[in-house]
C-alpha cells in the first residue's frame, strides 16, 4: 500500500516489530497524540505508518524507557529543546536520588541498631515570643529542601537560636515554618512575629544528620502513643547545634512535642 506522496505504508503489526515496540504501545501513542499513523482505513479502522516514523516511534521507546513522562516526550517531539523539555525530569529525578540515598541511610541505620526506642522525657516549657517564615513542601522528601530555604531567609544572627515546627501527620503539601526566639518588640523585615505556646512537652535527644531525624520521632511518637498521649502538634525540632561547625553524626537536635494539658 502506498500513501499519497507515493510512500510505501506498512500495517501497524509490522511496524511495531520494525521498531521494537507493541501493538498497544503504538495504539497508545496515537491516542495520546504523540505519534498518528501516516493513514487510517475509514473502513476498517487499520493503522498504517511509513518507515520514516520509525525514529520517531523509537525515541519515545527509547525515552519512557529512562522513565521520561510522555508529556515531556510530546514537548520534545514537538520542537522544544532538549533542555527546556527534559531539564525538569532530569532535575525530579535527582531530587528522587537523594531521597532515595536518604532513605537507604536510614534504613541502615535500622539495620545497625534495630527500630528506635528513645530515652524521652516529660518537660515543661515556656511561652516563647519568635520570628518566624514558611513554606510549603512537595511532600516529606522535600521537608529538608524547604528548611534550608526558610533558614536562608533568617539573618545570620537569629539562627542561633532556631526551632523547626512541622506537622505529626505529613501529606502531600507539607507546612514548613522556622522559628527564631525573639526580643521583646523585636521586628525584622520579612518575618512574622508570633508566640509559641507554652507546656508540658515529651522531649527526645536526636544526635546525628538532620535528615535522620525520622527515627528519632518516630520513637517520640511511639513513646507518647504507648501512654495514651495524643500530641497536639506540631512536631518542634530545637537545634541545639552549630552545622557550620559541628560534624554531622554530632548534631543534637531536640525533637519535641506538646502534650495535652492534665
Amino acid at each position: 500500500m502506498d500513501d499519497e506522496d507515493g510512500a510505501a505504508l506498512m500495517p501497524i503489526g509490522r511496524f511495531a516489530r520494525l521498531c521494537r515496540l507493541s501493538v498497544k504501545q503504538l495504539r497508545h501513542y496515537d491516542d495520546l497524540g504523540l505519534l498518528e499513523p501516516a493513514h487510517v482505513d475509514p473502513f476498517t479502522g487499520y493503522r498504517y505508518y511509513r518507515a520514516g516514523q520509525a525514529r520517531d516511534a523509537m525515541s519515545i521507546g527509547l525515552l519512557r524507557s529512562l522513565d521520561v513522562p510522555l508529556a515531556a516526550i510530546g514537548d520534545l517531539l514537538a520542537g522544544a529543546s532538549p533542555a527546556d523539555a527534559l531539564g525538569r525530569v532530569r532535575d525530579a529525578m535527582e531530587a528522587e536520588l537523594d531521597r532515595r540515598r536518604r532513605a537507604l541511610a536510614t534504613l541502615e541505620h535500622v539495620l545497625a541498631g534495630g527500630l528506635p526506642a528513645v530515652p524521652v522525657r516529660v518537660v515543661h516549657e515556656p511561652a516563647r515570643r519568635v520570628l518566624v517564615t514558611g513554606d510549603l513542601a512537595d511532600g516529606p522528601g522535600d521537608i529538608g529542601r524547604v528548611t534550608s530555604l526558610c533558614v536562608a531567609r533568617l539573618p545570620p544572627e537569629l539562627r542561633a537560636s532556631m526551632i523547626g515546627l512541622f506537622p505529626i501527620d505529613l501529606g502531600d503539601r507539607v507546612p514548613v515554618t522556622v522559628a527564631a526566639v525573639a526580643g521583646p518588640g523585636e521586628e525584622r523585615p520579612g518575618l512574622t512575629a508570633r508566640v509559641l505556646p507554652g507546656g508540658p512537652f515529651a522531649r527526645a535527644v536526636h544526635t546525628g544528620p538532620y535528615d535522620q531525624t525520622p527515627l528519632t520521632a518516630h520513637g517520640l511518637l511511639a513513646w507518647c502513643a504507648e501512654r495514651g498521649h495524643h500530641p497536639r502538634g506540631p512536631l518542634r525540632e530545637v537545634y541545639v547545634s552549630d552545622p557550620a561547625v559541628t560534624p554531622p553524626d554530632e548534631l543534637i537536635t531536640y525533637l519535641m512535642v506538646p502534650l495535652e494539658e492534665s
